[in-house]
């Protein structure tokens, strides 16, 4: 070999180990997917999310490694026939091999060769803790309109009702049906304002530690006696959770809202179930505005059912003030359940589609510090 062919091949490698040096800096996964469907190259990154080494994944087929029939193999094959870059977003390519649900945004790239270049992006907790923070701010919105409305409406509604009454003493059958009628529109009309002023109660929590535990199980007892009632509820519970540091009876109205949405959800459903966990996820933790120490977030909750799922147009707006899919809701239960988890310091996100529709809340453990 000459001189200039070896100071090529010199050159050669020492650009494909600063290529290799760069993909393995990059935080999120990529691979190089061959014609065959196997794993060519595979970033740290990529190792560490599929649980695998390289080699492992050079050795089978990339479907050997995501759920059967994922949207990422279609997405590749797509790649391949368009021959052009495609993207997919919120598809979750978990198994029990890296850790159960994962879900990521795909980024995919032809290339002249035949491969395709895959890179996933993790939704991370970051992107969870903006939407709650957005959540918490758009509860508390309502606190000034609940005070507003409290003096401006619940006053005069006061004396429009009594003034029904009165009227009601000296009128006749037929009219006294309008008179019932706008007692009974007043009083809705407090009782909704009532649950706005809930907004505006800025008291500090009582907390204590709770045994999650209990607190879903007597959830369970009340759905299952009223408003749930021929609906199966399984619970898939970690036994060895330590105890939440939170306010009993606010974990009661979360979840006892949560599950009764579940239940009002599955309206027609065949075989509708509701599913009730608990888990432990020691690497949850969140940079939180204004604290200087990044806040752990270990115990996540969830309830998830299999019904239709939520529309597509107001995920992103679903624990703001009077938004609703409900024919006669007000659209403040889940605007009051984020409060509520917020000001726990905690995270709720729901993770919708078709026939799996999983609300996840994730709050801090008890410790000794907590009480101090």
């Amino acid at each position: 070999m000459s001189k200039a062919e070896r100071r090529s091949h010199d050159d050669r490698t020492a650009a494909s180990a600063r290529e290799v040096s760069i993909l393995n800096a990059l935080p999120h996964p990529v691979i190089q997917v061959g014609a065959d469907d196997h794993v060519r190259a595979a970033n740290d990154a990529a190792q560490v999310f599929f649980q695998a080494s390289a080699t492992v994944l050079a050795r089978h087929p990339l479907k050997h490694f995501v759920p059967f029939g994922s949207p990422l193999l279609t997405l590749i094959e797509q790649v391949r026939e368009q021959g052009s870059s495609v993207n997919e977003y919120r598809v979750d390519v978990g198994t029990p091999r890296n850790g159960g649900e994962r879900v990521v945004d795909i980024f995919a790239a032809p290339e002249p060769t035949g491969e395709v270049v895959v890179m996933l992006q993790e939704r991370t907790m970051a992107d969870k803790m903006d939407r709650q923070l957005t959540h918490r701010g758009a509860a508390r919105s309502v606190t000034g309109l609940a005070a507003m409305l409290a003096h401006e409406i619940k006053n005069p509604l006061s004396g429009i009702r009594g003034a029904a009454q009165l009227l009601e003493q000296s009128v006749d059958d037929q009219d006294r049906a309008l008179t019932q009628l706008i007692t009974d529109e007043a009083d809705r009309i407090v009782k909704l304002v009532d649950r706005m002023e809930v907004f505006s109660d800025e008291r500090p929590i009582e907390r204590e530690p709770v045994n999650i535990h209990a607190v879903l199980e007597h959830v369970k007892r009340l759905a299952q006696s009223g408003f749930a009632r021929g609906i199966r509820i399984l619970e898939e519970y970690d036994p060895s959770l330590p105890p939440v540091y939170a306010n009993r009876d606010q974990l009661v109205q979360v979840f006892l809202n949560l599950v009764k949405n579940a239940s009002e959800a599955l309206d027609d459903t065949p075989d509708a179930e509701i599913v009730l966990s608990t888990a432990f996820r020691p690497g949850v933790r969140l940079s939180v505005p204004g604290a200087r120490e990044r806040v752990s977030l270990p115990l996540e909750f969830c309830v998830r059912d299999n019904g239709p799922g939520v529309p597509e147009e107001i995920q992103s707006h679903m624990f703001d003030p009077f938004v609703t899919t409900k024919t006669n809701g007000t659209g403040l239960g889940l605007a009051l359940v984020a409060k509520i988890i917020g000001d726990h310091g905690g995270v709720i996100e729901c993770d919708s589609q078709p026939r799996r529709t999983v609300f996840r809340v994730l709050l801090p453990a008890f410790t000794e510090k907590s009480s101090d």
